[in-house]
């Protein structure tokens, strides 16, 4: 099977490259994004000019399909629950604000002809995730207690990659009639976030707690870390982590069948197992993607207070 795969490495943002990879292939899917640790450029250049640049390239040599990778994160900080993808968009952020002006250029070549499905996941995690859950893992796997945001008895809905790759076989495959739409992606079963993070805990199984911390007394300082970049949480995780946020999966599973085969507990679980075998038989290094650990800058050392 390796031997029918040809990799390229390089910028999306290469229209040359692009034309290159794209050449005879009957499927796009783009996942290729800046994160939130990036900057404001970097970010509107790769994540809108870039999408841009696929759309078209696939466009002017008879692609049919490109299917977009967006995110949950267009919802901004919701109201109401659970999410449908009739609410409204609004990013927090440059990170959301991208995804959600990526999202108009795919609609933009929906009017072309293209067909381009836009699949919006809850945070997905799972084998070969590192970023922000690292931090976590990090902490679990010295015996330390987490503190979360809040009561903690917010639902709190994750994706495991696993259940991410079956709605993009899905879209890939199906009618254009059903697949040129907008779908959400996230788990079915999940249960608050002090539940879940809870199962992880009595997985790893150091007796250790889930500790709450008011929102009003830790947002403020994660806000000031953040603008002195000494820390890697954004405020998109920090406001919304100690609040419901959940969105409906049920036009995906309607219209393509899809079900959700891992709970967030599950990917929780999933993520730190995988990372477990990581940390035994590799360095980890950090940067600034979702392959590679993020450096917790202040956090490693509040992470001796727990």
């Amino acid at each position: 099977m390796q031997e029918e795969i040809t990799f390229l490495k390089g910028d999306i943002r290469d229209r040359e490259l692009m034309a290159k990879a794209m050449a005879g292939v009957d499927t796009v899917i783009h996942s290729a994004a800046a994160l939130p640790l990036w900057s404001r450029e970097e970010i509107y250049s790769i994540n809108v000019d870039g999408t841009d640049m696929i759309l078209q390239t696939a466009l002017d040599l008879a692609v049919p399909r490109v299917v977009f990778i967006s995110s949950t994160a267009v919802y901004g900080i919701p109201e109401e629950h659970p999410v449908t993808e009739e609410y409204p968009v609004q990013g927090v952020g440059p990170y959301g604000e991208s995804k959600i002006a990526a999202e108009a250029t795919c609609f933009s070549f929906r009017e072309k002809g293209l067909c381009v499905p836009v699949l919006r996941p809850k945070t997905f995690a799972g084998p070969q995730r590192l970023g922000v859950f690292q931090i976590l893992c990090d902490w679990v796997r010295d015996g330390r207690n987490i503190p979360i945001i809040g009561s903690g008895r917010n639902r709190y809905q994750l994706l495991h990659i696993d259940d991410l790759v079956e709605a993009i076989y899905l879209v890939s495959t199906a009618p254009v009639s059903k697949a040129n739409d907008t779908y959400n992606v996230g788990a079915t079963q999940f249960q608050t976030m002090r539940e879940d993070l809870q199962a992880l805990l009595d997985f790893a199984g150091f007796g250790k707690r889930v500790k709450p911390i008011p929102s009003w007394l830790v947002i403020p300082v994660l806000k000031v870390l953040e603008r002195f970049h000494l820390s890697p949480l954004y405020e998109w995780v920090y406001e919304t982590a100690g609040k419901d946020h959940y969105v409906s999966v049920d036009k995906l599973q309607s219209q393509l069948g899809w079900s959700a085969r891992k709970t967030t507990a599950d990917v929780w679980i999933d993520t730190y197992r995988w990372y477990l075998d990581e940390y035994k038989t590799r360095r980890i290094e950090t940067g600034v993607s979702h392959r590679v650990a993020w450096d917790q800058g202040i956090l490693k050392l509040v992470k001796h207070l727990f």
